[in-house]
């Protein structure tokens, strides 16, 4: 099936950072019943980038506009309190910066944004602005922002 992708939306697990896909899939699966992921695609600590869904399936990233966008996410999100944090690491960063690239360039019409920014979202994920995070790294092609951040 050919979807219409309106949407590129970022999230975090807002799991610690050790948590594992396994253990993220069969929250999904036993815990909320899915029988589709949260997301697309997710970025492993170590910049490991792991495909959950193919792209014409439909993932439940964020209530309402699943239909018509691509999600991706990266493992973290919450400090040692649960509280939200940008704690991505250099290699994801990376990895998501290219993925990003791509999947804009593949679906020119979509909109990049973080889950917190569709209407009515209530949640800090991705626990960064993405927007900002992307006009910065537009700025500098991508380069050497990673640790000035």
């Amino acid at each position: 099936m050919k979807r219409e992708i309106k949407y590129i939306v970022v999230h975090c697990t807002a799991t610690p950072t050790t948590t594992t896909i396994k253990s993220i899939e069969r929250y999904w699966k036993v815990t909320l019943g899915w029988a589709n992921p949260g997301y697309h695609y997710i970025i492993e600590r170590n910049g490991v980038l792991v495909n959950l869904l193919p792209e014409d399936e439909i993932a439940n990233g964020v209530k309402g506009y699943n239909k018509n966008a691509i999600h991706i996410s990266y493992i973290g999100g919450i400090d040692a309190d649960g509280r939200p944090v940008d704690n991505r690491t250099d290699a994801q960063k990376r990895i998501m910066w290219e993925w990003l690239l791509l999947h804009q360039e593949k679906y020119p019409g979509a909109t990049i944004l973080g889950h917190r920014d569709f209407p009515g979202v209530t949640k800090s994920c991705p626990s960064f602005d993405v927007r900002e995070w992307m006009k910065c790294w537009e700025k500098n092609n991508g380069q050497d922002l990673i640790a000035k951040e």
